[in-house]
């Protein structure tokens, strides 16, 4: 593999933007300041992960300091610099990457875009950031908590006004306004591909559900699609859900303050702490492959890997699978015998897809580190296909194999995807014998336990 080098992003909005991007949408797929193959710059930072693309734009302008009257009119010229010109700006960059044309990581053009996009499958997400109204918007309104522009889509249908700080947005054509105060709340609570793709994904349901859709900034949105569940589905909405039917909905000033605030909120964020272990690993990874450094035979960029199945896991999801991580550590037996291993099971969001987690311990193997490595990936693929033959309804299976670190001052990963959708009797069998000898989930020492993780927590 090759070395990628990345911009860092060429503005310090720029700059703040490439950071929460690379830890919402990580390091491997987030990517600032592309370049077209004319040379000119595509857009500010482009993720791309399966068939969801995202592209931001990130503008920032000082039109409103030092005035302090007059809003109306340098509202205008603001808004017609940051938000409009931008709007055309995105939309020409998604039909550049709908065209199938090249994408560069360089303005010299000689790194390739790492990650290939199926333009006929895409769902393109266009994001625009705007900077400099803040403290302008803040002075025009006492109400306004946090100077966060106001947003309405659908206002050209119902006659609404427009006033100075309120974005006026076309249903038809879906482009998400971010500002300076909201940009960081929206990347750090949805601080997962699943769960900022689910955010949007809902956000477009509500706007073509009804006439209009307003809100006073998107953190209060926000707020709304937090507390709004919907057991049947599975997944949150915002305003209505699909079985209730609404010509306008309005989100009020404050529901952000006021969730911040709540014991819901504090249960969450305090059960959330254990879960970047999760994202720890996928990070120490996806560096190494950035640095070309990725040993094996699976290409993250191109989505056949483990740490590409482990991405897709949402927050609350990555908290289960790394509170069970730490106790399986915790429980790694203490002994003198020279080799032991212990393994762990744990089940993924999704139902088709588990998790093998191994530790080995091999005393006699420490001044020979390549064969201990070859003799654990093998052990841990003779794991994940006893996985397969135990859960059958699997169709991947991820195995993470490391020294314990209970008893190890150096610990090193190794990962396996194994693809079982397609298992027939002939790859049952060869697992099962290659199984023997060391049972894995076969033997009576074998535990099962159940545990019911809510995203939300109830109080204990």
């Amino acid at each position: 593999m090759i070395k990628i080098v990345k911009s860092a992003g060429a503005t310090r909005t720029e700059r703040q933007l490439a950071e929460l991007c690379e830890q919402s949408f990580l390091k491997l797929w987030s990517y600032p300041n592309p370049v077209k193959d004319d040379g000119k710059e595509l857009c500010d930072l482009i993720a791309v992960f399966e068939n969801d693309v995202f592209i931001f734009f990130d503008r920032e302008s000082s039109t409103f300091d030092g005035f302090e009257k007059d809003h109306a009119t340098i509202w205008r010229r603001w808004k017609r610099n940051v938000i409009d010109a931008q709007i055309r700006t995105v939309r020409g960059a998604e039909r550049y990457v709908r065209s199938g044309r090249d994408i560069f990581l360089d303005v010299s053009r000689n790194t390739l875009f790492p990650i290939p996009i199926d333009r006929s499958k895409i769902t393109v997400h266009n994001i625009v950031v705007a900077h400099g109204a803040m403290e302008a918007c803040k002075r025009a309104s006492r109400e306004n908590v946090y100077g966060s522009l106001a947003i309405c889509y659908g206002s050209q249908i119902n006659g609404m006004p427009s006033f100075p700080f309120m974005i006026d947005l076309d249903k038809s054509l879906l482009v998400h306004v971010f500002d300076t105060h909201n940009l960081s709340i929206i990347l750090n609570e949805l601080d997962t591909i699943f769960d900022f793709t689910s955010y949007l994904t809902a956000k477009g349901r509500a706007i073509s559900r009804c006439d209009c859709l307003t809100y006073c900034g998107e953190e209060d949105l926000l707020a709304n699609y937090f507390v709004n569940f919907d057991t049947e589905s599975n997944r949150h909405f915002i305003g209505a859900n699909e079985n209730e039917k609404y010509n306008f909905i309005a989100i009020g000033e404050g529901e952000w303050k006021n969730f911040v605030t709540s014991d819901v909120y504090r249960r969450k964020k305090e059960a959330d702490k254990i879960s970047y272990l999760w994202d720890s690993i996928i990070q120490k990874t996806a560096a190494n492959a950035l640095a070309g450094k990725l040993l094996g035979t699976s290409n993250p960029f191109l989505g056949q890997s483990a740490i590409h199945e482990m991405a897709k896991e949402p927050r609350f999801s990555r908290r289960a699978l790394a509170e069970h991580m730490i106790a399986a550590i915790k429980s790694f037996p203490i002994s003198d015998a020279p080799f032991m291993r212990y393994l762990s099971f744990m089940p993924s969001f999704f139902e088709d897809v588990g998790y093998v987690f191994l530790q080995v311990k091999a005393e006699n193997m420490t001044d020979r580190p390549s064969d201990y490595r070859a003799k654990r990936q093998a052990l841990l693929e003779i794991a994940c296909g006893a996985a397969k033959n135990k859960f059958g309804h699997l169709n991947k299976v991820v195995g993470i194999a490391i020294e314990p670190p209970k008893i190890s001052r150096t610990v090193s990963e190794d990962f396996i995807l194994l693809n079982c959708a397609d298992w027939p009797p002939h790859l049952r069998k060869h697992y099962e014998d290659a199984n023997k000898g060391f049972n894995f989930f076969a033997t009576s020492q074998l535990e099962m336990r159940l545990k019911h993780v809510s995203e939300f927590p109830a109080p204990q």
